[in-house]
């Protein structure tokens, strides 16, 4: 079987199963599509279907759109990796646990070594302390926001640690205050615009081509509601709010405030792969997809580049994914990997929480694409 039949036989079972409601799955080696489909349905109500141009929340997938837009700037000289950030935001200085005044660099939020983290703790603060992490609604712009952690200690010094976090949102902060307009304009500008992304935006172009955003149930994925409070293992909390996207007023969330298409995706990914251009040097394309952390443990079997995480260790990341793989995802149902060995790339966006990033979807996926025997669960 080619890897088009394996790829369009497991989204046939897992629409059939309702593990998730609808999605666009893409597949290209050497930029050439292998697979280019559409299955299930954008609103599952309505009967509305999904289809190749369908607009979806991003949620993390907002990451590596806004770092490569850093990168650009870094490249065009607007400023440098190893700046220190408080140098372009003086009004975000927090400190480590001993009350010091962190040294955290352009580097460090992109590497998520800044000492920060996703903690949903901070969201239960009070309202004048709670610090939006960019999946919930507010009001709030990204200065009243993000100052609020400078009374919070980081959880670790910036670059000995790694950890998940909402670095990006400072990181889209800094490109705004220098692009000297909003963070979209600036991903619009340096690599949006450039790349032909036309649905890739911090807006929805479209709302007739927006999905439905659903979550996992006890039989089947359930319309959201708004808001929605995931909850997983050892206390893990994720709060959504699938109308923050049409909240003018909402800070431009750099780690997971975007929409847009698979396609869009897509493009990004292989512009990248395939050397940078335009936009990147080469050698700054080969660095986004690198180890860019050394021996710092990320998630188990991987480390981090600029744009995702490279598998080092396939069993202990449990991926058929093989060494050298950058792969991530975003919560809202979303899951992408980059292969530069098998110059493959591989989108894949539902409209399923958190099925289609964190639950059996995403591995089921990539050992079809591999050709590896599927787990039953």
């Amino acid at each position: 079987m080619t890897i088009a039949d394996r790829v369009n036989r497991m989204l046939d079972q897992a629409i059939e199963q309702e593990r998730i409601t609808g999605a666009v799955v893409l597949v290209y080696r050497d930029g050439e599509p292998l697979l280019r489909r559409a299955a299930g349905y954008a609103d599952r109500e309505a009967l509305r279907p999904v289809t190749l141009d369908t607009i979806f929340r991003y949620a993390s997938l907002t990451k590596p759109v806004v770092a490569v837009t850093a990168l650009a700037m870094i490249d065009a000289g607007l400023f440098g990796l190893d700046v220190p950030v408080v140098d372009i935001l003086p009004w975000f200085r927090p400190k480590t646990a001993d009350g010091r005044e962190a040294p955290i660099t352009i580097r460090h939020l992109l590497t998520h070594t800044s000492g920060l983290v996703y903690d949903p703790a901070l969201e239960l603060l009070s309202s004048d302390r709670a610090v939006t992490m960019g999946l919930v609604d507010t009001d709030l712009d990204l200065k009243s926001n993000f100052e609020r952690h400078n009374a919070i200690p980081l959880a670790f010094a910036p670059g000995s640690r790694w950890a998940y976090s909402f670095a990006t949102d400072i990181l889209g902060a800094v490109i705004a205050a220098v692009h000297g307009d909003t963070l979209e304009a600036a991903v619009v500008h340096h690599v949006a615009g450039p790349l032909g992304m036309t649905d890739a935006r911090f807006h929805v172009t479209d709302k007739d081509r927006l999905a439905v955003a659903y979550a996992d149930g006890q039989t089947r994925p359930e319309r959201m509601p708004d808001p929605w409070i995931a909850a997983g293992e050892a206390g893990w909390r994720a709060a959504f709010s699938p109308s923050r996207i049409f909240n003018p007023k909402a800070f431009q969330s750099g780690g997971a405030g975007m929409a847009g298409t698979a396609d869009n995706m897509l493009t990004l990914l292989e512009t990248v792969r395939a050397g940078g251009q335009p936009g990147l040097k080469p050698e700054t394309a080969h660095a986004a997809i690198s180890n860019q952390i050394g021996d710092i443990d990320g998630e188990p079997g991987m480390r981090f580049g600029f744009i995702g995480a490279v598998i080092v260790d396939p069993d202990a990341a449990a991926t058929a994914l093989p060494k050298g793989t950058l792969q991530w995802g975003g919560v809202y149902g979303n899951t992408w990997f980059m292969d530069p060995a098998e110059r493959l790339t591989v989108v894949s966006l539902t409209n399923t929480a958190l099925e289609g990033c964190m639950g059996f979807y995403p591995e089921l996926l990539r050992r079809a694409v591999y050709g590896r025997r599927q787990a039953t669960d």
